[in-house]
């Protein structure tokens, strides 16, 4: 069995949000449209406390910086997607009525969470993989935001748990901080086993 994932498609992470990703609304009809085409659909949310700890803010530094804690370094963002706030919410055009299940993330406020299945340290899980299992779901299809971090983050994760893994190009987009790290991360899934479509090619085959 298979299943659609939408990542992050929040508010905050719109042109007009705190932490814009370029053209990220661009993909929303898209995602809609590939919705009809899965009989199993989800999304995942950054779900941050107003504490978080990859806040700029809340270290007196600029975004963009980073903090080194503990054995690690962790950068620090734009204060964004905070719980219950307007900008957490899924962005309004998305057909949420599709999605069976949304999955919260970077809930901890001492760690981060790009991928969908577990913070950074993997001390707390989302319960995706848990779920995933229980449906008997083996085959992956990433959209969303963005490319180079959460896209990629839960894609790798989602290989390294031994679920197969298929980026829908055209319905992801990427935050580009540095020329050609959108780039690198398709060549980073790849590598470790991912396929790369396009939608065209998909809505074709199924």
């Amino acid at each position: 069995m298979r299943a659609l994932v939408i990542i992050d498609m929040q508010n905050d992470f719109m042109p007009w949000g705190s932490l814009p990703v370029n053209g990220g609304d661009a993909i929303i009809p898209l995602i809609n449209r590939l919705t009809d085409h899965f009989q199993h659909v989800y999304a995942t949310m950054d779900w941050h406390p107003p504490d978080h700890v990859s806040f700029a803010l809340n270290h007196g530094k600029r975004p963009g910086e980073q903090l080194e804690i503990g054995h690690r370094k962790i950068a620090l963002w734009p204060i964004h997607c905070v719980q219950g706030s307007l900008g957490a919410e899924l962005v309004s055009p998305l057909k949420k009525e599709k999605i069976e299940k949304i999955f919260h993330k970077g809930i901890d406020p001492l760690d981060d969470s790009y991928g969908v299945f577990f913070d950074e340290e993997k001390k707390r899980s989302t319960g995706l993989y848990e779920y995933l299992k229980k449906k008997r779901i083996k085959e992956l299809y990433f959209t969303g935001v963005a490319t180079e971090y959460c896209v990629k983050y839960s894609v790798c994760s989602a290989l390294e748990l031994g679920f197969s893994a298929t980026v829908i190009l055209d319905a992801c987009r990427g935050v580009h901080l540095k020329p050609g790290d959108e780039a690198d991360a398709i060549k980073e899934m790849q590598a470790k086993g991912a396929a790369i479509v396009t939608s065209q090619n998909l809505l074709k085959t199924h």
